[in-house]
């Protein structure tokens, strides 16, 4: 029996350049689950690239947007669904993550979050003087957001990718039976 017969979906949080679309692509092939960004649905269903909707709507606009997206998708059967870095700052969207799938958590030092971010010019929150500080400022507002989401807590850390994923199916594997023998536990009695 495949591990994903009783996960239901597989969702990604965590900050921009933590490796949530790289992972998941990763871990829905070996998973055989289908990949969902949910910034690029976003992108495909307005047209236009994320900061044309920061420039135009603001981040309140795009946040309605981004929950509007987390509705539909987490509506899906058999997804690893890869989130924007923001979609935990509505508690409504954390609510609706944690109730529909297994939320992993992939926790990255701000250092190495700008180490991977620094030339990428499709992230409007780090458009300003000093791009590292505002990492370190947003994943300080942001972590204890990730961890009440989440289900799991990996750190992404020097790994590759192929050894990352592997160490994410191991403890998703490890959660999903300690999830079964609970809710075995919790069933009443004949």
């Amino acid at each position: 029996m495949g591990i994903m017969q009783h996960a239901g979906n597989v969702y990604l949080v965590g900050m921009m350049g933590a490796g949530k679309t790289t992972v998941g692509r990763t871990l829905a092939r070996r998973l055989k689950l289908r990949f969902v960004d949910s910034d690029h649905e976003i992108e495909a269903r307005c047209g236009v690239k994320i900061p044309v909707i920061f420039e135009i709507e603001g981040e309140v606009g795009f946040r309605r947007r981004e929950t509007e997206m987390l509705c539909e998708l987490t509506q899906h059967a058999n997804i690893v669904l890869a989130t924007g870095g923001g979609a935990v700052l509505s508690q409504g969207n954390r609510a609706l993550l944690r109730s529909t799938g297994t939320v992993i958590y992939l926790r990255a030092e701000p250092s190495d979050l700008w180490m991977r971010t620094r030339h990428d010019r499709n992230r409007p929150l780090l458009q300003g003087d000093n791009p590292l500080r505002r990492l370190v400022e947003l994943r300080e507002i942001r972590d204890p957001l990730y961890r009440e989401a989440a289900h799991l807590i990996v750190d992404t850390g020097a790994q590759t990718i192929r050894s990352l994923v592997g160490r994410i199916e191991r403890e998703l594997r490890a959660h999903l039976a300690r999830a079964r023998e609970s809710a075995a536990h919790d069933v009443p009695a004949a």
